[in-house]
């Protein structure tokens, strides 16, 4: 695997963006085709309209099982960056630091943490500014 940047940090699941994803999507297209086919046919309505909200309720599925992957991982990522900035510090992370912000304070190394934290909470820098002030990366590969 290549060094982990700022330009390549952003990862993507295969399986799951190039397969799954489109996978679902031209199902739900096929199925808003047939129901559209369907529609004057009171024999077939039926079950084209359910293959359609099934189609569309898999697709959602999909979305939130990732969204609440990255949502429990974000609490995971803030509670390590908060017992980082304590060892470092001595201190918790500020208050007005938001879940974001502190997502990509992961990238900072530790002689660049407390200062970054501090510059971005009085900053109010948001998260893509944050990982650009990285001055020496640092990766984070178990990101899901």
């Amino acid at each position: 695997m290549a060094t982990q940047t700022y330009a390549n940090h952003r990862q993507y699941s295969r399986p799951f963006h190039f397969v799954l994803m489109p996978i679902l999507f031209l199902t739900l297209i096929g199925s808003i085709v047939n129901l559209s086919k369907s529609w004057d046919d009171h024999e077939r309505l039926y079950s084209a309209a359910l293959i359609t909200v099934l189609c569309a309720s898999m697709l959602f599925l999909a979305v939130m099982a990732r969204l609440f992957a990255l949502k429990a991982q974000d609490r995971a990522i803030r509670a390590e960056e908060n017992l980082r900035h304590l060892a470092i510090t001595g201190k918790l992370l500020d208050p007005r630091l938001g879940t974001k912000q502190i997502v990509a304070l992961r990238f900072a190394p530790d002689a660049e943490f407390a200062a970054l934290a501090r510059r971005a909470a009085d900053e109010a820098m948001a998260p893509d500014a944050i990982k650009k002030a990285v001055q020496s990366w640092r990766a984070d590969t178990y990101r899901v």
